[in-house]
C-alpha cells in the first residue's frame, strides 16, 4: 500500500492562451490534513477538479493511492469523497429525503448510511425541514454529508468554511478535526481563513498565479516562521522535562522564569496542555503566536489576502 494517497507531476491545465495551473506537483502522505492556499483565481480550484476528474488536464499526471492510468484513476476517485461543485438539492425534501437520493446515486447499498453521515455533520436533528429553508452552514454541512455518504479514505473539501459565521467556522474546524482523527481521513482543504486552516492543517501547499510556490509541513513553517507555541506555566523546567519526554521535543526554551516557547509540532497545543495538566503542571496560557501563516503568504506572493 502506497504511503502517498496523492501525488501529481507537472499538473497543468489551460483554458485558451492562459493557465489556470501550470506544472503542479503536490504530494499528500495518508493522515496529512493538506492546507491550500492561494488568492481568489490562483488556481486552487482548478487543482481540485483536475484530481477529481471533474476537469481534464492540459498535461502532466495524476497519482491516487499510489497508481496512475485511466482505469487506476477511476478506481481511485471511487475512494474520494468531494465538495467542490454545490451537489443539487431538492429545495422541497428533507435533509435526510436529500441524502437518500445521494446515497442511492452514488450506489451506496446500507440505508443506515444516511442517518450516520447526518449524525456525524450535525444534521441528524433537522427533522422535517425543508431544504429551502436551511441555513448557508446547514447547506455546507448538507454538502460536507455528501462527500461523506460513501465512506471515502480521502476527503476533498474547496472552502468549507465560506460564507460562515464565526460560529459556523469553529464548528466546521472541529468537524474536520473529528473526521480526520474518528475515521482516520486524509483531507485536502482549501481556504481563505489562513488563521482558520493553521488550526487544523498538518501541511501546507502554497499556489500563486497557478504555481505552487511553496510546500511545507507544519512543523516547517514554524522553523521559517519562527511561530511557536508560547506556554506560560508554573514550572518551567518540569514542563520542558515533560514536553521532551512525551512528545520528543527538543526546540524548547525558556524565555523567562514562567514561559515557554516550544517551535516544533505546532498542531499539538491542545495535547501538550492535556498532558501538562494531567501531570500536575499548572498552565496559566497556551496558545500559537498569531498570524504567522498570513503574513507567510503574503510575503511569499507579494501582498494581497487569499
Amino acid at each position: 500500500m502506497s504511503e502517498y494517497v496523492l501525488r501529481t507531476r507537472a499538473l497543468s491545465k489551460k483554458y485558451g492562451r492562459d493557465y489556470a495551473i501550470q506544472e503542479i506537483n503536490v504530494e499528500i502522505k495518508r493522515g496529512q490534513i493538506y492546507g491550500l492556499i492561494g488568492l481568489n483565481g490562483a488556481g486552487k480550484s482548478t487543482f481540485m477538479r483536475a484530481v477529481t476528474g471533474l476537469v481534464l488536464p492540459t498535461g502532466g499526471e495524476v497519482e491516487l493511492f499510489g497508481n496512475t492510468g485511466d482505469i487506476a484513476l477511476q478506481r481511485g476517485r471511487r475512494r474520494i469523497g468531494q465538495s467542490i461543485e454545490t451537489p443539487a438539492i431538492y429545495p422541497n425534501m428533507t435533509a435526510e429525503q436529500n441524502l437518500e437520493i445521494q446515497r442511492i446515486i452514488s450506489g451506496v447499498p446500507d440505508k443506515s448510511t444516511v442517518k450516520k453521515t447526518l449524525e456525524s455533520v450535525g444534521l441528524a436533528d433537522t427533522g422535517k425541514k425543508k431544504a429551502k429553508n436551511f441555513s448557508l452552514g446547514m447547506k455546507q454541512r448538507f454538502s460536507l454529508a455528501t462527500a461523506l455518504i460513501t465512506n471515502p479514505e480521502f476527503l476533498i473539501l474547496d472552502e468549507p468554511a465560506n460564507g460562515l459565521d464565526p460560529k459556523g467556522i469553529i464548528e466546521t474546524r472541529e468537524l474536520l478535526r473529528r473526521l480526520a482523527h474518528e475515521r482516520g481521513l486524509t483531507l485536502l482543504v482549501s481556504s481563505h481563513l489562513l488563521d482558520e486552516l493553521a488550526q487544523v492543517a498538518t501541511h501546507y501547499g502554497i499556489i500563486d498565479k497557478g504555481k505552487l510556490v511553496k510546500q511545507l509541513s507544519a512543523e516547517q513553517l514554524a522553523l521559517e516562521t519562527k511561530q511557536h507555541v508560547r506556554i506560560v506555566t508554573n514550572d518551567c523546567a518540569q514542563a520542558m522535562a515533560l514536553l521532551k519526554e512525551r512528545f520528543g521535543i527538543t526546540d524548547c526554551q525558556a524565555v523567562s522564569a514562567n514561559e515557554l516557547w516550544v517551535r516544533e509540532q505546532i498542531h499539538r497545543t491542545g495535547e501538550m496542555n492535556t498532558m501538562l495538566v494531567k501531570h500536575g503542571i499548572v498552565v496559566e496560557s497556551i496558545g500559537v503566536t498569531e498570524q504567522r501563516l498570513e503574513q507567510y503568504f503574503m510575503q511569499l506572493t507579494g501582498g494581497g489576502h487569499a
